[in-house]
């Protein structure tokens, strides 16, 4: 009888996963390398950007922004004095290959096991133009007409093109954020824009 209900139980719960899987809702354990590697690169980029923040830098992670009817997520973003710094996270490994006005990069892999794939990503500078956008549409809502920058930052530092919205070392990170150009915000302001963005 027992074996009956641990064999019931086993059986119960292989319909679940498959059931989890076929509708996409996968429990942690079985995400997609590609999500994990996401992950990893996020978690990696913010240990960076946290090493060379200064005293009036305030670095959010993980925010969802919507305004004009568009949405965006955005891995970093950095706010100080100087203004406020979108710092977009890619993990890509393989080779790329695209122009920075492009759409579509393309991906070239090799896999562990010898296999050739290729395949199509959305252009990460066109990506990051938008988020630019968005964030300074909801702040404008809120009456704060603010300068944004933002940046990609490519972990495996394989970006196909050189562009100031590349980035690819923890020094091009200071650079962009702490050096350049001034929009020389003010104390109230900043907080203002921090407590904002916090909402979303």
């Amino acid at each position: 009888m027992f074996a009956f209900i641990s064999l019931l139980f086993i059986a119960l719960l292989i319909a679940l996963v498959t059931v989890a899987i076929s509708k996409g809702k996968l429990p942690y354990n079985f995400e997609s390398p590609e999500k994990r590697a996401g992950r990893y690169g996020e978690r990696f980029a913010t240990q960076i950007i946290g090493e060379i923040l200064k005293e009036n830098d305030t670095l959010l992670t993980n925010l969802h922004i919507v305004a004009a009817g568009k949405q965006c997520e955005l891995d970093n973003v950095v706010i100080n004095n100087r203004g406020v710094f979108i710092i977009e996270v890619k993990n890509y490994t393989g080779e790329l290959f695209g122009e920075e006005d492009d759409e579509q990069w393309i991906k070239n892999k090799i896999t562990l096991g010898g296999s050739f794939y290729q395949e199509t990503i959305r252009n990460p500078i066109k990506q990051v133009n938008r988020q630019i956008y968005i964030t300074s549409q909801y702040l404008k809502e809120y009456g704060l007409d603010t300068w944004v920058e933002g940046y990609v930052f490519f972990v495996e530092m394989n970006s196909p093109v050189v562009s100031k919205r590349v980035l690819v070392t923890q020094k091009d990170i200071d650079d962009a954020i702490h050096y350049g150009y001034n929009n020389k915000l003010t104390v109230d302001k900043k907080n203002k824009i921090v407590e904002l963005l916090k909402m979303k």
